[in-house]
């Protein structure tokens, strides 16, 4: 089994020397620059961490599967920094930013095409299991990315749904990731469907964390601008739980309509919103929520026949994963 650092490794080097087609490079270009500007690689360690709980030999039939989870979840912001008009990802310009929209959706087109090369090179022997189990996750992330969408043009979501929106376009892909390790690694069926529901709660709270921090975050540690969600008009968790405990649902849907033509406006809208939030302590409640989910997560594997080596990797990669919201 394998220790964070010596995981962090194997998905360093994974990635320092993924390649990609070269030419067109027009088309190739935007892959190489997503991959390169990084991120935390959260789904590719959370599969070779859960793989290393039952192998010891990392070739290419875990290797591949696991650098596809990025390279999926690498196609999917591309996408959504497009529908969201996101100028930066990471810190540095978007996709569509820095060459244009069309070039965007083409190059985000082809990624998703290299992430199933990647996964089909996964063992044979449960190849069907592998791409089954990815090919439902991609298209519950685009089911959820359609609803988060369809949520703009709504004045009020109430939580059930947008806790359904999120299990599908954000915590199913940690699922399938600390599922896949598994799969491919020999685990038996119980211990597979306990760490999915693993990876799910984990997922959830890794995405109201990502709400709270989209608020509340430092850009710098972020990655993207402080507030996108609110000068997008985006349903956030803040925002349903925020229409949950107003008695005056006008005062928030005006404050969530300002406009924001300048800088100026983007400013004020943003700091009116993010009053309201501390007014009603959505802010707090966020950090609850996160840890709550966390604790489901840890519930999920309590009696999956783990010993407490393997229970303590899976704390340690929860805590470090969402400890920022915290």
């Amino acid at each position: 089994m394998l220790n964070d650092n010596q995981t962090d490794a194997i998905v360093k080097q994974l990635f320092d020397d993924i390649e990609f087609t070269l030419e067109p490079s027009g088309l190739y270009d935007p892959l190489r620059y997503m991959i390169q500007i990084g991120g935390k690689r959260v789904r590719p360690k959370l599969c070779i961490t859960t793989y290393s709980f039952f192998s010891d030999d990392f070739n290419e039939g875990i290797l591949a599967p696991a650098s596809a989870l990025e390279v999926f979840h690498s196609f999917t912001l591309i996408h959504d920094d497009i529908m969201d008009r996101s100028p930066l990802r990471r810190g540095v310009p978007t996709v569509w930013k820095k060459w244009n929209s069309d070039t965007a959706i083409l190059s985000g087109d082809v990624m998703l095409i290299d992430a199933y090369k990647r996964i089909a090179k996964a063992p044979s022997s449960v190849l069907d299991k592998v791409m089954d189990l990815f090919s439902n996750t991609a298209a519950q992330v685009c089911d959820g990315q359609q609803y988060d969408m369809d949520f703009e043009l709504e004045d009020y979501v109430d939580m059930e749904r947008y806790k359904q929106m999120i299990g599908l376009k954000t915590a199913v892909l940690l699922a399938c990731s600390a599922e896949m390790g598994a799969i491919i690694g020999g685990a038996s069926p119980k211990q597979c469907e306990a760490l999915y529901n693993y990876g799910y709660q984990l997922g959830m709270a890794f995405q109201v964390a990502d709400d709270y921090l989209d608020a509340f975050g430092d850009v710098k540690v972020f990655g993207k601008p402080i507030g996108g969600d609110i000068l997008n008009c985006k349903k956030s968790w803040l925002t349903v739980r925020a229409m949950e405990k107003t008695d005056d649902p006008q005062t928030f849907l005006t404050a969530y309509g300002m406009p924001v033509s300048t800088r100026e406006e983007q400013e004020r809208k943003i700091d009116t919103v993010k009053q309201i939030y501390t007014a009603f302590e959505v802010d707090k409640d966020a950090k609850k929520e996160v840890i709550r989910y966390s604790h489901l997560a840890m519930d999920s594997v309590a009696d999956a026949g783990f010993d407490d080596m393997r229970l303590a990797v899976l704390q340690k990669f929860a805590d470090r994963l969402v400890g920022r919201a915290k």
